[in-house]
């Protein structure tokens, strides 16, 4: 029996979280041996398309199945898109885009019409569907500028979260000669970390919300003796000297601002590390919870990955990560709705209308301060997290869900037909971009 033929286009090659979730999805397809697999590799901005790796299996499998020439023997059966949702294009019988979506409430009218191109979305998380789902945008006639109708998601939507792999994230006590040197340089015994891009935008403006973060902890803990670290692995888009140096400048900016005798150290961990290394981070025993500020998460990665540590996450449970982070588990910082920053991101990748949380830094200066000074009943919940995450949030699990949904799209396909394959543009179609509906 002929099996499915699956196009999957996506930043495989790239070192991106899109390049991350997209290596996942494709191995979930290969590991099922149900599907004629090929792959269509595209760029992600400027990063890095060295992520593919020969003593991986699973990345050597998704290397084979790669095509570099814009023609395929057949028409794909169903095709996969792993992109923002603006540069989705229907090419096979059936098409499905695959996206984080926006990390905020409200997405850009253009995304959701390039939903509407697809036969379904798949998102990551509840929050990020519910912004395309609760959304409707006027259509003005472009001469007259009169409401002519409404867009909105028409067409079905699946969450599908991104699964972490059991097999390397989780409890460790062995670490590499490489990991122990970096934290042999770390004076203090207990550390908080942060893990995640530092992007644009001034203090408070950037999506995770780093200078906030760094602030509120130099404040909580200044001016005192036996204090806590905090270390950042973190870098803007890349590993290059220039932007360690530009991520030191901006720690360095941010202490300035801090007026004290004493301020607690912070460590910057600057650089390219593999899961296992990341994972061994994460487990390090100095490291003893895992904290971050973040604005918005489309799912939140990072953390689900820290919480198979079995430490504390101390975080806002809003946006993605609320799909996978119980607050009986988990730390939770108080927070509340805000006005996305127009400095946040790149033209066009939001609207004046959209929310996203934000910390309240007074009361997560006392979370933090007490998590230092007791740590031990916040330790014992966050083994339960782990435990929950394990079984729940598993790359085993969410391939049976993908297979599961892969299934029910192929159903009823029509009989395969010669296709050439037209070129991927960057926005496959212009949009008069119309008016929010309010209410």
């Amino acid at each position: 029996m002929t099996k499915p033929f699956l196009l999957v286009t996506a930043p495989v090659e790239t070192r991106s979280g899109y390049g991350n979730h997209a290596r996942d999805i494709c191995r979930a397809l290969i590991e099922s041996e149900k599907y004629d697999i090929a792959i269509q590799s595209v760029p992600w901005g400027s990063t890095p398309t060295n992520a593919l790796n020969e003593e991986n299996k699973s990345h050597r499998e998704i290397q084979k199945r790669i095509v570099r020439q814009p023609q395929l023997p057949k028409q794909p059966d169903l095709h996969y898109h792993i992109v923002i949702p603006n540069e989705f294009q229907p090419i096979a019988k059936k098409n499905v885009g695959i996206t984080a979506g926006i990390e905020a409430t409200v997405p850009p009218a253009n995304w959701v019409e390039g939903c509407n191109r697809m036969d379904m979305t798949i998102f990551t998380s509840e929050f990020s569907r519910d912004g395309f789902t609760n959304v409707a945008f006027d259509k003005l006639d472009n001469n007259t500028k009169q409401i002519v109708g409404q867009l909105k998601l028409e067409k079905p939507s699946e969450v599908l979260f991104e699964g972490a792999d059991t097999d390397v994230f989780k409890e460790v006590d062995d670490f590499s000669p490489f990991l122990s040197g970096k934290f042999s340089k770390i004076e203090e015994d207990f550390c908080f970390l942060f893990v995640g891009h530092w992007l644009q935008g001034n203090l408070g403006e950037d999506r995770k919300d780093i200078g906030s973060m760094i602030k509120t902890f130099l404040n909580t803990f200044k001016n005192q003796k036996n204090t806590p670290a905090l270390i950042i692995k973190t870098s803007g888009a890349n590993f290059s000297i220039i932007d360690r140096r530009e991520m030191i400048k901006k720690i360095n900016m941010v202490k300035s601002s801090v007026k004290a005798d004493i301020l607690p150290n912070i460590y910057l961990l600057h650089g390219d590390l593999t899961d296992e290394e990341m994972n061994e981070m994460y487990n390090h025993p100095k490291v003893k919870a895992h904290l971050t500020f973040t604005h918005g998460e489309g799912f939140g990665r990072p953390l689900l990955e820290a919480s198979l540590s079995g430490k504390p996450i101390v975080a806002p449970i809003s946006t993605g990560q609320a799909d996978f982070l119980d607050k009986q588990y988990s730390v939770e910082l108080p927070h509340q709705m805000t006005k996305v920053s127009p400095n946040a991101f790149p033209k066009d990748y939001t609207t004046p209308e959209s929310m996203w949380s934000t910390v309240n830094y007074g009361i997560a200066a006392r979370v933090m301060l007490d998590v230092f000074k007791n740590y031990s009943k916040y330790k014992m919940k966050a083994k339960k997290q782990m435990i929950v995450n394990r079984e729940t949030f598993s790359h085993e699990a969410m391939k049976d869900k993908l297979i599961e949904i892969t299934d029910k799209v192929l159903e009823g396909i029509p009989k395969q037909v010669q296709l050439k394959l037209p070129k991927l543009t960057k926005e496959p179609k212009k949009l008069n971009l119309p008016k929010l509906k309010k209410g």
